[in-house]
């Protein structure tokens, strides 16, 4: 009988190597960012060893394999596409039993650059507590559990979750990378300050609880076993390998429902969809029917429909759902992390209206190749003008309310509630003027947007989106001069802080008129150009 182990580990490779060999930009990437890893890997690598004799390196080293398990414990469920042998529902219909798979997919789990960097930050953590043979000895044990449970870690919550993963909430699911990444940034860049500020001892709390829960535990053995405390170097080791057990057991249960057990897509439906939970429901309808009636039972006009439409592409296409949820996480990670690390400034909270703003930019290029119904419709400059107002609107749904928020937050954070009119006006005002070459770029110089893939540019369009998008930006920056002008004017005259608070309705209507003026000098630009423009949003 072929070795199940030795096929699963050939597959693992056969597939790595077959996916490297469909286009060179792929193998590119995977060699680019494999150096990046295993470099970074190897600086870890050596500065834990660097503290090695450090009164404090455990403080360091035990937290650190801890977070190592808390990344390969959330890595399924943020990057389901990075392993194809995750999904073990693809061997179903083999003649496999739970335990020699189980066995054969840990095996193939320690194939690739994760683990090997993974490997390489262990050692590290483990030699930098490490006195004495013993303690040496008791690190080869430690390092290969932690491995083996961080691995087994990952496969039993990708096992857990497949059928979320493998289904469109699941990839979409994946869209909150991109706040996860962002706030961690800045969590750690905030850690990193405060124990430059407070030193590593800071850490030594965090340790002793940690050292205690598996794999930090096997980490904790070796410090235990440099001290002589050989009874709790034992402890902690079982720990970790008590841990390895129940989540191989784990693993081997689910592995068994998940090939044995219907799911959802072989069963009938025993109730008709409910409709009224469906996006929106009928809250949206009442709000959207405000903008406008066309028919007497009260259905939404063009404006309303336009609004639907696109509220629904940011909860539902998986591709502008990530760019909202990205814009939303830095516009409010940068005014409010700066505030709290006492170097940021009130005005930082015009970010937030900024990265909003940029969502106007390339607004046919998010429709695709189904731009074409809408072009359809589209005869006249009017009937341009209530698309991009219904685009618009739908979009100040969102980013006014938000933008207000921020600029409370960082003013709370800040202390300095005398300034919050005057950043309101700015963040409308400059809120407004995005909008408005948003809507002019989008005619002018409309893109594609690929749907499959991590590219937001089909080949060789990049040229347009740096025009579009830098070219719009420099363009609000000078429609928002006035208002700029307006208040550098009254925060250096004399007496001029008593009027500040004028800026919030004049920025507020100033943003309003530069909109529309914008719609109004972007509708016949699109009215002439929708051929021009269903072509290039067609691409890739």
């Amino acid at each position: 009988m072929t070795d199940v182990t030795a096929t699963v580990v050939r597959l693992k490779l056969s597939l790595l190597r077959n996916g490297l060999r469909q286009s060179g930009g792929r193998r590119a990437a995977f060699v680019v960012s494999a150096v990046l890893a295993l470099l970074f890997g190897a600086a870890q690598l050596l500065g834990l060893v660097l503290l090695r004799g450090h009164p404090h390196a455990d403080a360091v080293a035990v937290p650190a394999a801890a977070v190592l398990a808390l990344g390969w414990a959330v890595m399924p469920l943020f990057f389901p596409g990075g392993d194809e042998t995750l999904d073990p529902t693809r061997l179903v219909m083999l003649p496999l039993r739970p335990r020699p798979l189980v066995r054969a997919l840990l095996t193939a789990s320690l194939v690739g650059v994760g683990p090997l960097f993974s490997l390489l930050l262990l050692v590290g953590c483990a030699v930098s507590v490490a006195h004495g043979t013993v303690a040496y000895a008791v690190a080869v044990a430690a390092v290969a559990l932690a491995l083996l449970v961080c691995v087994a870690l990952a496969r039993t919550v990708a096992a857990a979750n497949v059928r979320l993963l493998s289904s469109r909430k699941g990839r979409d699911l994946a869209v909150l990378s991109g706040l996860v990444i962002a706030v961690g940034a800045q969590l750690v860049n905030f850690g990193a300050r405060s124990l430059g500020s407070a030193g590593l001892g800071e850490l030594a709390p965090v340790a002793d609880v940690v050292r205690w829960l598996p794999p930090a535990s096997a980490i904790g053995a070796v410090r235990a076993a440099s001290e002589g405390a050989y009874g709790t170097a034992a402890a902690q080791l079982g720990l970790s390998a008590l841990a390895l057990a129940l989540l191989v057991g784990a693993w081997a249960r689910t592995l068994t429902r998940l090939m044995t057990a219907p799911d959802g897509s072989t069963l009938q439906a025993l109730d008709p969809p409910d409709r009224s939970r469906s996006f929106g429901g009928a809250g949206l309808r009442r709000l959207l029917s405000a903008f406008g009636t066309e028919s007497p039972k009260g259905a939404p006009g063009r404006t309303g429909t336009v609004m639907a439409r696109s509220l629904r592409y940011i909860w539902r296409d998986p591709k502008t759902k990530a760019a909202w949820v990205t814009s939303l996480a830095i516009g409010l990670i940068v005014p409010v992390f700066n505030a709290l690390q006492g170097t940021g400034s009130i005005y930082f909270a015009c970010f937030a209206a900024g990265m909003l703003g940029i969502q106007m930019y390339n607004q046919f290029g998010q429709d695709t190749s189904a731009f074409w119904m809408v072009a359809t419709t589209i005869s006249s400059p009017r009937d341009a003008f209530a698309e991009l107002r219904g685009r618009a609107l739908a979009l100040l749904v969102i980013t006014l309310p938000y933008a207000t928020l921020v600029t409370a937050l960082t003013t709370a954070v800040l202390g300095d509630w005398a300034r919050l009119p005057e950043v309101l006006g700015l963040s409308f005002a400059l809120l407004g003027a995005m909008l408005a070459t948003g809507a002019w770029t989008s005619a002018r110089f409309p893109y594609s947007i690929p749907q499959e893939g991590h590219r937001n540019v089909a080949a060789g369009q990049a040229g347009l989106a740096w025009i579009a998008i830098f070219g719009g930006m420099v363009s609000a920056a000078l429609l928002c001069a006035p208002v700029i002008a307006l208040t550098i004017a009254l925060n250096v005259s004399a007496g001029g802080d008593g009027w500040t608070w004028v800026l919030l309705p004049l920025g507020a209507a100033y943003g309003a008129g530069i909109t529309w003026s914008g719609l109004r000098l972007a509708a016949p630009r699109t009215a002439a150009n929708l051929p021009e423009i269903l072509a290039a949003v067609s691409r890739g």
